[in-house]
């Protein structure tokens, strides 16, 4: 049975997306897709960590419990959450997650044609969530530094509000994404267990 899609919370009406009329420039454009794809991100995370605090133990998971293999399997039934939704969960928010890194993995092949292009490109980058070390480092602050500047010559970044539509299309794909490649993983584990009763079965018949 597939996992329910989870239930999420709306945007608020004052979070920033931009306009779509505002969307003239391709680094623009990108701007607003790796926005989106974090916000997205966000929301599966937050789904994931309300079903995962919902487990109390899990003897399948290590780490989740101090008690032994076999204090812990005695036990089973204090298990509260759905770990396949879980699972399922866990797998969307890397999807969005994914996504977000391809999208500013592209801003070197993205051309700005205006300095508020120029501006998104280095919002991104500045913003990007990815392990960088030491974000006191050089370039980061340097990087940063220049963007202060750039605003304060150019001005901000047109801003409007985050479409409630396309969060939940969004949401929704990463989660039947997410369904489908849970479902194949346990039916390849599924299929593995059955290969290996039937070698075990195979080489008891050759002993009567």
């Amino acid at each position: 049975m597939a996992a329910k899609k989870p239930t999420v919370l709306a945007a608020s009406r004052n979070d920033p997306e931009l306009q779509p009329a505002a969307l003239c420039d391709p680094a623009l454009l990108l701007l607003s897709d790796w926005r989106m794809a974090r916000y997205t991100s966000m929301l599966l995370c937050r789904v994931q960590q309300r079903l995962e605090s919902q487990i109390v133990v899990n003897p399948g998971i290590q780490g989740l419990t101090a008690d032994s293999p076999t204090r812990v399997q005695g036990r089973t039934a204090r298990v509260l959450g759905d770990p396949r939704e879980y699972a399922v969960a866990r797998e969307a928010e890397i999807f969005a997650m994914t996504e977000a890194l391809r999208l500013q993995d592209s801003i070197p092949d993205i051309a700005a044609t205006s300095l508020v292009g120029v501006i998104a490109k280095l919002e991104m980058i500045v913003g990007a969530d990815r392990d960088i070390g030491d974000p006191t480092d050089f370039p980061w602050p340097h990087i940063a530094s220049v963007l202060r500047d750039l605003k304060a010559i150019a001005g901000g970044l047109p801003f409007g509000r985050r479409s409630r539509a396309r969060t939940r299309s969004d949401v929704a794909r990463h989660w039947e994404s997410a369904v489908k490649l849970v479902a194949a993983l346990e039916e390849e584990g599924a299929a593995e267990r059955r290969g290996r009763c039937g070698g075990l079965l195979t080489r008891l018949l050759k002993y009567p």
